[in-house]
């Protein structure tokens, strides 16, 4: 995680009126923590608020306020602060990292916020900055975007009521008007076939569908609308009449039935599907990808940039591409989404249905970070090792923290990770975290993608505001797929691909951090007192390396019990345990004085610096790669 310094502004002008102080704050707004900075004393300026994603704060020993996490901007005039988060800072507001804060005069001007706003939102990692010389750009956008349509029937015993009391009719006289309703669904896709001129097939066996449009895209060319509908059998939920002791009784059950495929080009969402069910509850589908929607909106704006399949190679305004990116979800999709359902799905329009809306939910997301390197040759050299340090060095807690989670011991589910190098390029590998994956791979042989699919958003932990003894409290909730937590699946999915990529930072040519390993050797004196230094080719040195370097520690930082576990296990005798608890202390303070590692201020927990993750890791690095070979 990078460490990003922030300073504020020059008050001078100001204190000549009185003497000033500048507190920053730190609350929650949906769930997303937001920083915000207020004047005391005065009446509430305009601020700007930055929204922080996976936030560390640490307060330097010269004042200077230091934040580690992903920043997005924003503006706001309402000041609600919730709780104080670090000491007065007063020295100076001149440079924010993404902004330009408080000024006499108020905030600068709608262009240089925009500006400003626009840097926030860049993933600012140690990776990208170790390959700055190598790396163009860097664009995190959605990609796949599934949405899911269902008709508000809860269970057996509400589709029964609703039979009885809403429609009156017999439950045996339900299922032959759903054949009908079927067949309609069927003619009237082929009639909008037919009225766009589009292509209508009844697909048999497997098939590719997106195969099957690509080559109907290459023969003929088309334009934006309706390009072709695919008919094919699948395994649905539907309706089933089963016999009861009284009368009979309808049940859902999943069963084979026909599912028709529309696939569009759209003018603002380029290539998409919608996908309905043919037989009841009649549940629609749709498909969206991000990159797709961001290279139209590009394309209208007459923005320059090559897209390949669904990658951007070049881009001439990354920072101009990274704002639009993030308005997809500025987007009203409940609209959106019942307009699409119903251009597919006439019977909306049918008496029984007239009154029922789509209730509509992510049933996936996928959001991807690409960094887009300057050659294939850049990226062919270093992309091989980063696959073998995922694949080795990677366990099942750092998977877990990756992705925002903990390892707990009642925890039930499989953390798995697959590697495949059969093809190159196209390597992948792939970390599964029961129904949620985190992959990383290499597109058109310059861009290295990082990308989160969510499947399952109870996995992951937001912040809501529940009732809890008669009183309203922010409390960690599991996170829900409705589409209005579409921002909350971004902010976790985005979170979780910063910290990949700072996990990868320690993955490099080691040998420029290597030569820094004299500080490690040489003792140092402060205060008179002098500390051991460590050898880099000690088994032991490198274990307590790896111990701080363990990717639990990212989160929250590390104890001296966490070392010390890591080190020596548990033990029942108290008197050991003291013993080798001190022995960790003496370590900790051998790599403090030399600036390796700091400790977060009020608690007794320390955090790894920068030159601490460049060192530490380029000696673990070499250790196993580099220097048990050359002894061999």
């Amino acid at each position: 995680m990078a460490t990003l310094p922030v300073s504020f502004g020059d008050i001078q002008q100001r204190r000549q009126a009185g003497p000033v102080q500048l507190s920053p704050y730190l609350r929650a707004r949906d769930g997303i923590p937001l920083l915000s900075f207020c004047q005391y004393g005065r009446d509430p300026l305009e601020k700007l608020q930055l929204q922080l994603i996976d936030v560390q704060f640490f307060v330097s020993e010269h004042n200077v306020l230091q934040i580690s996490g992903t920043m997005l901007a924003g503006r706001t005039k309402t000041p609600h602060f919730a709780w104080r988060l670090v000491q007065p800072l007063s020295q100076r507001v001149e440079k924010a990292f993404c902004c330009q804060l408080i000024r006499p005069g108020g905030i600068s001007s709608q262009a240089s916020l925009e500006q400003n706003a626009v840097k926030a939102t860049q993933v600012a990692t140690r990776f990208v900055q170790k390959f700055a010389s190598l790396v163009i750009a860097c664009l995190s956008c959605h990609d796949r975007l599934i949405f899911k349509g269902y008709l508000p029937f809860g269970g057996d015993r509400h589709l029964n009521d609703w039979v009885d009391h809403q429609l009156k009719i017999r439950r045996k006289d339900f299922i032959p008007q759903l054949r009908k309703f079927s067949e309609q669904l069927v003619q009237d896709s082929k009639q909008l076939a037919q009225e766009a001129g589009a292509h209508w097939e009844y697909l048999q066996g497997k098939t590719k569908k997106e195969k099957l449009i690509d080559g109907l895209l290459r023969e003929r060319p088309h334009a934006d609308g309706l390009v072709a509908v695919l008919c094919c059998q699948e395994t649905c939920r539907s309706v089933q009449l089963r016999h009861a002791e009284q009368r009979p009784w309808l049940a859902f059950k999943r069963r084979q039935q026909r599912v028709l495929y529309y696939y569009y080009l759209d003018p603002r969402f380029g290539r998409r599907y919608v996908r309905i069910e043919t037989w009841f509850p009649f549940t629609v589908q749709v498909y969206v990808n991000g990159h797709e929607w961001l290279a139209r909106q590009m394309a209208q704006r007459g923005w320059g940039f090559v897209q390949e399949d669904n990658t951007f190679t070049q881009l001439d305004d990354p920072a101009g591409a990274q704002r639009l990116a993030n308005g997809l979800l500025k987007i009203r999709w409940q609209g959106q989404l019942n307009r699409w359902a119903e251009a597919v799905n006439p019977l909306l329009k049918h008496p029984w249905f007239r009154r029922l809306k789509y209730r509509w939910v992510i049933d996936q997301a996928e959001y991807a970070t690409d960094v887009i390197f300057r050659d294939p040759q850049s990226l062919q050299a270093l992309y091989p090792r980063l696959l073998d340090h995922a694949a080795v060095n990677f366990s099942a807690q750092d998977i877990m923290m990756f992705l925002g989670r903990r390892l707990h011991w009642r925890f039930d589910g499989e953390v798995l990770t697959e590697c495949k190098k059969d093809r190159w390029p196209g390597a992948r590998i792939k970390h599964r975290l029961k129904g949620n994956w985190l992959k990383m791979y290499d597109k058109q042989g310059v861009v290295l993608r990082v990308e989160t699919v969510i499947n399952q958003s109870r996995e992951f932990q937001v912040r809501r505001q529940r009732e809890r003894k008669g009183k309203l409290q922010m409390v960690w909730c599991p996170m829900n797929k409705g589409i209005a937590n579409l921002y909350q699946y971004q902010a976790a999915a985005l979170a979780a691909n910063v910290r990949y990529l700072e996990a990868l930072s320690v993955v490099a040519d080691p040998s420029p951090a290597y030569q820094h390993v004299d500080t490690l050797a040489r003792p140092q004196r402060v205060e008179e007192r002098s500390y051991a230094g460590f050898n880099p080719a000690r088994r032991e040195d490198v274990t307590l390396f790896q111990a701080i370097l363990q990717g639990e520690h990212l989160l929250r930082g590390f104890r001296n019990a966490d070392v010390r576990r890591r080190l020596h296990g548990e033990t029942a005798d108290r008197q050991q345990r003291r013993r080798q608890s001190a022995a960790v202390g003496r370590l900790l303070k051998r790599l403090h004085v030399r600036g390796l590692i700091a400790k977060i201020p009020h608690t007794r927990r320390w955090h790894v610096t920068l030159a601490g993750q460049q060192i530490m890791g380029a000696c673990v690095q070499l250790y196993h790669h580099g220097l048990s070979n050359i002894a061999a």
